[in-house]
């Protein structure tokens, strides 16, 4: 029987997020080279986790990588140092890697309100230099909303998202996009068209239930695999990320 060509053999290879509880929601992690959504309101733990899924990675000896589109890198440093889990260690070597996008922005002559198709192609090719050079396996930006107030329209965001999704899953890259929604957003993204694109959405929301306000976490859609579509109650603890199951009974909306 003839070998399987390689781009078939990675669908089947799993990225393990170390995300206690997700990766068994996942049947065994993400499928490796997927863009990933994860979506939420303020305060439901979009960076925390996304964070933790490059720790865990870094501590697995791949080399990863966190955009920041908009907040400085050593206040998102600030975030996960008090974490156990955590060794200073994995930035030293260069395992965990923190970029800011606005002086990326600055070095490709990214300087106008609203990009055009062939300065979009500049941005993936940017990014993608970075992936290949530093041989980045797992990769997060945050948030992808705020780059797609530089797009403007769904057919730039599209084109944005698909060709940076293709040429990172060429490395084996798989991606985390960060994406941020309103609390009563019915939908899971800026303008809809990312939610379209991404190989998986993770929703992650607040919920109030008898007087208390619990975050939760559900997996929406994940291209190559099967999984729970069930909602959890997400826990963030000095260990890192814990899911546990959402009991039943009692409003989502009050006490």
């Amino acid at each position: 029987m003839a070998d399987l060509p390689q781009s078939v053999k990675r669908e089947r290879e799993r990225c393990i997020t170390g995300v206690e509880g997700l990766d068994n929601i996942l049947n065994g992690g993400i499928p490796r080279g997927n863009t990933v959504l994860v979506t939420g309101s303020c305060g439901t733990g979009k960076t925390t986790m996304s964070l933790e899924f490059l720790v865990h990675g870094a501590m697995g000896s791949e080399n990863c990588l966190f955009i920041s589109v908009t907040e400085a890198s050593n206040k998102l440093l600030s975030n996960i140092i008090p974490y156990t889990f955590f060794d200073k260690s994995l930035l030293e070597s260069g395992k965990l890697t923190f970029i800011d996008m606005p002086p990326m922005y600055e070095r490709l002559g990214l300087e106008k309100v609203e990009f055009t198709f062939e300065e979009i192609q500049l941005l993936v090719d940017g990014i993608t230099h970075i992936v290949k050079q530093l041989d980045v396996k797992r990769l997060v930006i945050d948030s992808i909303t705020s780059v797609c107030y530089r797009l403007k329209t769904e057919e730039k965001i599209r084109d944005f998202i698909l060709k940076l999704g293709k040429a990172v899953s060429d490395y084996g890259c798989t991606t985390i996009l960060v994406s941020e929604i309103s609390p009563k957003e019915e939908r899971y993204s800026l303008y809809g068209v990312e939610e379209a694109i991404a190989d998986g959405i993770i929703l992650l929301a607040n919920m109030e239930r008898r007087g208390d306000l619990l975050r939760t976490i559900q997996v929406v859609k994940m291209r190559g695999t099967q999984h729970s579509r069930a909602k959890y109650v997400l826990d963030l603890t000095d260990m890192g990320v814990l899911l546990v199951p959402l009991l039943k009974g009692g409003s989502e909306g009050g006490s």
